[in-house]
């Protein structure tokens, strides 16, 4: 792909698009880097992009050329259909994500994670796995390190293992995994897709340029992903409930995660020769996960797809085994915090739709005292009715958020309003008492009052720590 003297905007100057405008111009590109922010918030990064020659547009002025350019790339938080773009493609300009443009350079296979929940805890995992079994692995994309971060270093790795989230997909055109994973597809981001068929179909395009010599991990149990498995042109390894033409399967019983694969592996790595005969007794693979850090319903699912991925890509048992009993979780995904007084304390933070939240209840036999909140993303919170009804003794609501929770679910169980996490927290404190659990796990982003779902975690562990 040539990029010399091209006319390209990159929209958006976060940690994607700053490394994506370095990459185009490394290449010859005329870059422009605009974003619709301004102010001190962006000073580091227009000083970093000037210091190489690169424009910087900020502001209500962030979209003006678009319509002019050879190409526009986007970064994930951009939405595809802005009018601005809408033009741009009328005007014949190329308009691609990040992803899709890195891909393009990439001459390693690539196994792709995407899902609703679950995806950051399977592409780590998954990444571990890979390296214990002695692969080099770049491990990136939606979390941490860009692809075109990767691509810009000229680096070599044997496995590229990306999280990819549905905005990332909406600007793919010939993007295609050798593996790709589909954990997932429950309500999420309704503030920017018309409805959930759409939100769908956005996830279901990680599969859309697989071939049939590709892999499609999909989770049986899923029912969009049921209802539009066969659109799927993969070979599909399915998790969960069976599935027609499944060429792959995992199940779990005692403790012991069984897989049966295909006699053929994707990439260009082939599956090692020392597995004990244990392991693969009558083609079976044996994982054991009664150690693993890992626990609830959904982490079996994750832990399924991590799996099947990584004896894909050609893993060791041993490698897979070691990765799997050593991964500790990842903050603010049911991270437990304290003790205190017999009350146990978790930080779920990143619980940011109403479905994450369903699965977090799940994994606690203990009474619960659930605090939510932050911006609505246009989900339909009864649907926690009977988990709530089952494991939730007090309900504490905060955010922007609060009254469209307490709304729907205010009539079930006993709810507050909190004002602030140091509130919402020191009521919790006095609802609880030995034995109960209280948990973090707003549903919700959490843009009106912090800046990350980690930053709101971070905060809560600080108040939950300055109890006495």
């Amino acid at each position: 792909m040539d990029l010399y003297n091209k006319k390209i905007h990159v929209i958006g100057m976060g940690m994607t698009g700053l490394a994506t405008a370095k990459f185009l111009h490394h290449r010859g590109a005329v870059v422009t880097a605009a974003d619709m922010a301004s102010g001190e918030n962006m000073e580091s990064a227009v000083a970093a992009l000037k210091q190489l020659g690169i424009e910087t547009v900020l502001g209500n002025q962030y979209a003006e050329g678009c319509d002019a350019a050879d190409m526009v790339v986007l970064s994930p938080g951009v939405p595809h259909t802005s009018d601005f773009l809408m033009r741009a493609r009328s005007n014949g300009v190329c308009v691609i994500g990040e992803i899709e443009l890195a891909s393009r350079f990439v001459t390693a296979p690539i196994i792709a994670i995407t899902g609703t929940n679950g995806k950051t805890t399977v592409t780590s995992l998954l990444g571990d796995m890979l390296k214990s079994c002695g692969l080099n692995v770049f491990v990136g994309g939606n979390i941490g390190d860009p692809l075109i971060g990767y691509v810009d270093r000229d680096e070599n790795a044997d496995w590229i293992v990306l999280e990819v989230s549905s905005f990332q997909l909406d600007t793919i055109s010939t993007f295609r995994p050798d593996i790709g994973i589909l954990l997932n597809i429950t309500e999420d981001h309704l503030d920017r897709y018309p409805d959930m068929s759409a939100y769908a179909a956005s996830k279901l395009r990680i599969f859309q340029n697989q071939t049939g010599r590709d892999i499609a991990i999909i989770n049986g149990s899923d029912p969009w992903i049921r209802r539009f498995s066969d659109q799927i042109p993969g070979r599909r390894w399915v998790f969960g409930d069976p599935m027609p033409e499944q060429r792959g399967s995992a199940e779990i019983a005692d403790g012991i995660l069984r897989v049966k694969t295909e006699n053929c592996f994707s990439g260009n790595i082939s599956p090692k020769p020392d597995l004990p005969a244990d392991h693969r007794a009558d083609g079976v693979f044996r994982i054991d996960i009664s150690r693993s850090r890992l626990f609830g319903r959904h982490n079996h699912d994750n832990i399924s797809a991590a799996v099947m991925a990584a004896l894909a890509a050609g893993g060791s048992i041993q490698g897979i085994q070691a990765a799997l009993n050593n991964f500790k979780g990842l903050p603010h995904r049911i991270e437990f915090v304290r003790t205190l007084h017999g009350v146990t304390y978790v930080d779920d933070s990143k619980a940011t739709n109403i479905d994450a939240v369903y699965r977090a209840l799940e994994c606690f036999e203990q009474p619960v005292v659930l605090i939510m909140g932050g911006i609505d993303k246009g989900g339909d919170y009864r649907i926690l009715e009977p988990v709530i009804q089952n494991r939730v003794k007090h309900l504490i609501v905060m955010g922007e958020a609060a009254d469209i929770i307490a709304t729907a679910l205010g009539n079930i169980v006993p709810t507050q309003r909190a004002a602030s996490m140091a509130d919402a927290v020191a009521m919790a404190y006095h609802m609880s008492k030995d034995g109960d659990v209280v948990l973090l796990s707003p549903a919700c982003s959490s843009f009106d009052m912090f800046k990350s779902y980690a930053h709101r975690g971070n905060v809560y562990q600080d108040e939950v720590n300055h109890l006495q």
